[in-house]
């Protein structure tokens, strides 16, 4: 059945109850997972944040090949011209800068097949990344899209600032007044509203199931020329193969079609894991190309593992000195 949304304008009182609702679920969800996965991760990650988020500096550390990747304002031309092989400036790194969460909470984050939606899931990342960054004195801050770029939260420290980002998502999950939405997600908007008001480099998470009119790839590496970015990228196992289960109504979470399907049809179960493997590939693949590190987590993962297995994997190639980006499915 497709959801009908009230017309009416909602009441002082009824916008007052929605925020104090908000900032009392974001409280009960950041003690729950300080309490469920923060502590658990304090004594896997040993403190070492600085495998989830990297730093600049000044001070010049060392000097390696070029890589690709790489930053070309990095590149020393002296040493290149010299040894006729490009070699790039490797940096000290600064303890303290900001780290943005892109947030796509379209209506399609809404799906989950099993306990968790998408945006449950969502929520549960960007809470515990926030908490860890900002107990060190780094600078959180997020840009939040449903429609559209709907707020811009600055770069602040503490658990206050986190308990606000979350509220914020809870939020716009709470609004059923929210507009019809237009269209599929246009992330490549959200991505170059991203760069406009990211001015100095920072650590960016670009949280979203990627289902979003085509063209976006291109603000993303534009994105990743300044800052360093990493996907995170949002799904349900039913999106990739669908079982028998008879006569089914699909809808379109971004569009609000609504089609029936018979999936008693063995053909038709093929044909939907054929094509949902190939868009699984043509993904991966424009994320590696971009340049760009990614975590897939899907609704029924743990949230601990799938960090932990991302952290390893950042700190491996950070110390190996490698710029090619990879993806960790959790």
């Amino acid at each position: 059945m497709k959801n009908w949304w009230p017309s009416r304008r909602p009441a002082a009182n009824d916008e007052q109850l929605a925020a104090e609702a908000a900032a009392g679920g974001a409280e009960r969800a950041l003690r729950r997972l300080e309490w469920t996965v923060i502590r658990r991760l304090d004594g896997l990650l040993q403190g070492d944040y600085r495998t989830l988020m990297r730093g600049t500096g000044l001070d010049l550390a060392d000097l390696r090949e070029y890589q690709h990747h790489d930053d070309v304002r990095h590149i020393d031309w002296n040493v290149t011209a010299r040894l006729q092989t490009p070699h790039v400036r490797v940096f000290t790194e600064d303890r303290e800068m900001a780290a943005w969460f892109i947030l796509d909470l379209s209506r399609s984050v809404d799906f989950g097949s099993g306990r968790k939606a998408k945006r449950e899931i969502s929520a549960g990342f960007v809470g515990v990344i926030a908490r860890l960054l900002t107990r060190h004195g780094n600078r959180v801050g997020a840009l939040v899209y449903g429609n559209d770029v709907e707020a811009v939260i600055p770069p602040r420290t503490g658990r206050r600032h986190v308990l606000h980002l979350l509220s914020a998502m809870e939020r716009r999950a709470r609004q059923k007044e929210q507009p019809k939405q237009k269209g599929m997600t246009r992330l490549g908007d959200l991505l170059k509203s991203a760069a406009v008001l990211m001015p100095r480099r920072s650590t960016v998470f670009v949280v979203s199931d990627f289902l979003s009119e085509p063209g976006w790839d291109r603000a993303l590496a534009q994105l990743v020329r300044r800052h360093e970015v990493v996907a995170v990228r949002l799904f349900d196992p039913l999106e990739l193969d669908i079982p028998d289960l008879g006569l089914v109504p699909l809808t379109d979470a971004e569009t609000g079609e609504q089609l029936w399907v018979d999936t008693h049809d063995a053909a038709f179960r093929k044909r939907f894991t054929r094509l949902a493997a190939e868009r699984e590939t043509a993904l991966r693949e424009t994320l590696a190309k971009v340049g760009v590190d990614t975590l897939e987590l899907s609704t029924n993962d743990d949230l601990v593992e799938a960090i932990v297995r991302f952290a390893d994997m950042r700190k491996r190639r950070v110390r190996a000195g490698s710029s090619q980006p990879k993806a960790v499915a959790a």
